[in-house]
């Protein structure tokens, strides 16, 4: 009886996307009695992570190899093969190429196959019609043009390039006819989505164009987006478009100008609140989730005061708190570092406010009846994103209407 690759995800809905995708190419090579690890290195904590996940993995699966790729193995494969653990580390291109699995399969690789990120001009061609039993992922978009100096990430992804538009809308008629109610259109930096395409389209013209030609899928879901880019026809389509979900995870990162500007970012305080409110105007019913930074190299109290009040000044409901660590490589890491321990303070902090931003908004829930999908018998998600937990058992990927009976700071119930 054969032993198919074991895969384990670090790091964001990308990643586990393209798992999805390498589980299928292993499996259609024929791979046995390996363990795949995908690994994140947006943090330095992150690398970390996924060191200590595959040492846990290697004394549980004593019989495999251990086959490590993703992010944090793009940018620092030496850490990874000098692990003695580690039987091949793969790059971010080459884990999406059918070839690497069938030469893995039958041992004619090299130990380490990591080549110029920045060199890859198109998106990997391979694609998987459904990863997730409920919503589906669907990759639009992968790298960054953008060089912010706490981030790491282009060095792991290479530079922006776009899957175009027809392929995308066909690849969602298949998922809607294999019965799903909710895309989610993922990517790196996901409002740069056309620019290297004929015609430069954005990011709202492939999200009308989805919404036309296949006018059967009830939910269509934008994933994290850089807010100072959301383009004209994206605006429309959030004030036109009620099957374009009420949601919109922010990449913010901070409150104050100077870190702003420090970070390389291309927004101010002023246009993260003017985005929000604007969009708030076309949709009263959006919610907003955002990723913040916590203990920016020289940010001093009143800075960060500066994104503590962001978070009510845009209605904030989701946060995504990163207490910073330093990337070697980054410019960031050369800046006067802020003591550790104000870091870790400082990140409480965030997550207190954003529990209680989250608590503020599933109280106005209450009494309300919302459409949910369903992710399992007793758990869904409203179209805001919030969960919401069932008293009785419901059908798995279904949308339904429920009541919202009281929640606990963290889910609803129904």
């Amino acid at each position: 009886m054969t032993a198919p690759p074991k895969i384990t995800t670090l790091g964001c809905r990308l990643n586990a996307y393209e798992s999805e995708a390498m589980r299928e190419m292993a499996e259609a090579a024929g791979l046995e009695k390996a363990v795949i690890v995908n690994t994140c290195a947006v943090t330095a904590e992150a690398v970390r992570k996924s060191q200590k996940e595959i040492r846990r993995l290697a004394r549980e699966n004593p019989d495999h190899q251990v086959i490590v790729t993703g992010c944090a193995a793009q940018t620092e494969p030496e850490r990874f093969a000098a692990m003695k653990d580690v039987s091949l580390v793969l790059g971010n291109t080459e884990k999406m190429a059918p070839a690497t699995w069938a030469g893995i399969a039958i041992g004619a690789t090299e130990p380490v196959m990591v080549d110029d990120i920045m060199s890859v001009t198109e998106t990997a061609g391979h694609l998987i019609d459904g990863f997730g039993r409920h919503r589906a992922y669907v990759q639009v978009q992968n790298g960054c043009d953008h060089r912010c100096t706490f981030c790491i990430i282009p060095f792991g992804r290479g530079n922006s390039r776009s899957v175009p538009a027809g392929v995308v809308v066909d690849q969602i008629k298949r998922l809607r006819d294999r019965g799903f109610n909710e895309v989610v259109l993922t990517g790196v930096d996901l409002t740069s989505w056309g620019a290297d395409l004929p015609g430069e389209p954005r990011l709202g013209d492939l999200v009308r164009r989805i919404l036309k030609l296949i006018p059967d899928l009830p939910r269509l879901r934008i994933s994290s987006i850089d807010s100072i880019e959301a383009d004209d026809a994206l605006m429309e389509a959030i004030a036109t478009e009620h099957r374009l979900m009420p949601h919109l995870h922010l990449s913010l990162q901070a409150g104050d100008d100077m870190i702003l500007k420090r970070m390389k970012r291309r927004h101010l305080r002023d246009d993260a609140i003017r985005f929000c409110e604007d969009a708030k105007k076309l949709r009263p019913d959006m919610t907003f989730g955002a990723d913040i930074i916590a203990g920016f190299p020289t940010e001093t109290d009143a800075m960060f005061d500066n994104s503590m009040r962001l978070i009510d000044e845009c209605g904030l409901t989701w946060l995504h708190i990163f207490p910073y660590s330093p990337r070697p490589g980054t410019p960031a890491a050369k800046m006067p570092q802020v003591h550790g321990p104000t870091i870790r303070t400082r990140a409480a902090e965030l997550r207190t406010k954003g529990k209680e931003r989250t608590a503020q908004h599933l109280g106005q829930q209450l009494g309300k009846t919302l459409r949910v999908l369903t992710e399992g018998p007793r758990m869904g998600r409203t179209e805001q994103f919030a969960e919401v937990a069932f008293g009785t058992d419901q059908p798995k990927g279904a949308l339904i209407d429920v009541t919202i009976t009281g929640h606990d700071g963290r889910q609803l119930t129904a």
